[in-house]
């Protein structure tokens, strides 16, 4: 893949985000994002060559707005953003 660590929306931004029209719970949701691929950066240092498998999907809260779904996919080195669920509190 790349030889660098990103985060992506899986399959796409417009099924995953798509209809939630709040940009600020967006924005905090990709701001978490790019958190997480920092942490998995710091864990995985060689993940192209990674051989274990893949943790599990796991959720993240965003403050009492919503929450999404994530997984590290560390020989692909991203961070699949997979579902994302705004509560409009």
């Amino acid at each position: 893949m790349t030889d660098t660590w990103a985060w992506e929306y899986d399959p796409d931004p417009g099924f995953v985000i798509g209809g939630i029209d709040n940009l600020a719970f967006v924005a905090q949701v990709e701001q978490r994002a790019d958190e997480l691929v920092r942490a998995a950066a710091a864990l995985y240092l060689d993940g192209a060559k990674y051989m274990g498998g893949s943790p599990r999907m796991q959720e993240e809260t965003v403050d009492a707005s919503g929450m999404f779904v994530y997984q590290v996919v560390p020989r692909h080195q991203r961070v699949y953003i997979r579902q994302v669920t705004f509560l409009g509190l």
